[in-house]
């Protein structure tokens, strides 16, 4: 009836009838919802940037604008540092397939569009490059290599809702082997507990904890149709001397573990290496 409806998006009400909020980017999942059930055809998400770049635009000078961005792309950025979009916005876009338009609450300038593939999208083999500062590393020493152990040790972390981020286990010698993973710093002490409570239960050693640690990723759909990227992406690291301390994959992404104080370069480096940059 060309009413104007406005409706709150950051708190709401629990099912226990209680005031609650939503956690961080709850407006936008409210925003996304509700485009969802009223079948709009697109849902506009306005912020206090121009859109998502190619990488954070306060660490990287020449990061660029990306004109359109897939939501499994988008996803990987979002789990992997990149702020702008809040991931259980982004799932539920792609659940139903809504296309959602990041872009500045300050002007009037076109942002970017998140979607499913669409034929005309150039793809780059790399679309973004993205840093996380708050993991921290728990290394479990001296752990007996047999079947079984390492699901003991994870299924407990799970049951105290501790989310694992990547997981290296040494060559095992002697069938003794160290585990290693990376949690939020929030979980950190958390997961200590845990960690030191299973170390007696299967006879492993000492706990090893470490927060001087940044993650460095490089994401694209376009990695599923080409070799050498990981190549590529090391070797880079590797000429500016930086340590990779850890490796994680997936279809479309490749993340590292770095030491934090040099997390930032690793940032700029990986997206030098994979000319992101706006053109000159």
């Amino acid at each position: 009836s060309g009413k104007i409806v406005i409706v709150a998006g950051f708190q709401g009400i629990s099912t226990a009838k209680e005031i609650t909020t939503l956690g961080r980017g709850g407006s936008d999942l409210s925003a996304v919802a509700l485009a969802c059930a009223l079948g709009a055809k697109i849902c506009e998400i306005y912020t206090d940037v121009e859109g998502i770049y190619t990488a954070d635009p306060r660490i990287v000078k020449d990061a660029k604008k990306i004109d359109y961005i897939t939501f499994d792309e988008m996803l990987e950025l979002a789990s992997r540092g990149a702020q702008v979009m809040q991931t259980r916005a982004v799932e539920v876009a792609k659940k139903f397939n809504l296309p959602l338009h990041v872009r500045s609450s300050f002007n009037r300038k076109e942002g970017t569009i998140i979607m499913e593939k669409a034929s005309y999208i150039e793809e780059p083999v790399v679309r973004g490059v993205a840093l996380q500062q708050n993991e921290a590393k728990i290394t479990i020493c001296n752990v007996p290599d047999k079947p079984g152990i390492a699901a003991k040790i994870f299924n407990e972390l799970a049951r105290e809702n501790i989310n694992v981020d990547m997981i290296v286990q040494n060559v095992s010698h002697k069938k003794i082997t160290d585990i290693s993973f990376t949690v939020s710093k929030d979980s950190l002490i958390k997961a200590i507990k845990v960690s030191k409570k299973i170390s007696k239960e299967i006879g492993a050693g000492r706990i090893l904890s470490d927060e001087d640690i940044a993650k460095v990723s490089v994401v694209g759909v376009g990695m599923r149709a080409h070799s050498g990227v990981a190549a590529k992406c090391f070797s880079a690291l590797a000429r500016a001397k930086i340590n990779i301390e850890m490796i994680s994959t997936s279809e479309i992404s490749i993340s590292c573990v770095v030491r934090k104080e040099t997390g930032k370069k690793a940032l700029n480096v990986l997206h030098k290496e994979f000319r992101l940059g706006r053109k000159k």
